[in-house]
C-alpha cells in the first residue's frame, strides 16, 4: 500500500519552468536563432507568437522531428535534433523570450558569445 502511494504522489508530476536550463550546445542554437530575429528586428513580435503558442511547444518539436528530411536541406539535421530537444522542455519557450530580451537590450559592441551570461542570472527590472 505504501509503494502504491510513493508512485501516485509523482504519477502525474511535471518539471517545473523554472527548473529549466540548457545545455551548452541548445543554447548556442538558441542564441543564433535570437541573433537572428534580432537582425531582422522581428523580437516583439516573435515573443508575442512565442507566448502565444506556449502550450504547443511540444508538439512544434515533434513536427520538427518528423519535417526533418525535408528541413535537412536547409539547416544542418543535428542542430536541428538539438533545437528540437530544446523545444520538448516545459520551461524552453520561458528561457527563449527571456533570452531574447536580454540579446536585444545588449549594446552590439557588447554581444561577443562568451560573455552572455543564461538568460536565468537576468532580472527583468535589471537596468544593467
Amino acid at each position: 500500500m505504501v509503494m502504491i502511494k510513493k508512485w501516485l504522489a509523482h504519477a502525474f508530476a511535471v518539471e517545473r519552468p523554472e527548473d529549466f536550463a540548457p545545455t551548452v550546445e541548445q543554447q548556442q542554437i538558441a542564441d543564433r536563432i535570437c541573433r537572428e530575429i534580432i537582425r531582422r528586428d522581428m523580437v516583439t513580435l516573435a515573443i508575442l507568437t512565442l507566448e502565444t503558442c506556449r502550450p504547443l511547444n511540444y508538439i512544434g518539436s515533434q513536427a520538427i522531428h518528423f519535417f526533418t528530411p525535408l528541413l535537412s536541406i536547409l539547416v544542418d539535421p543535428r542542430a536541428q535534433k538539438i533545437f528540437a530537444d530544446f523545444l520538448e522542455q516545459r520551461g524552453s519557450i520561458e528561457w527563449l523570450c527571456q533570452r531574447l530580451e536580454f540579446l536585444s537590450n545588449v549594446k552590439p559592441e557588447d554581444r561577443a558569445p562568451s560573455a552572455e551570461p543564461a538568460p536565468s542570472g537576468v532580472s527583468k527590472n535589471d537596468d544593467s
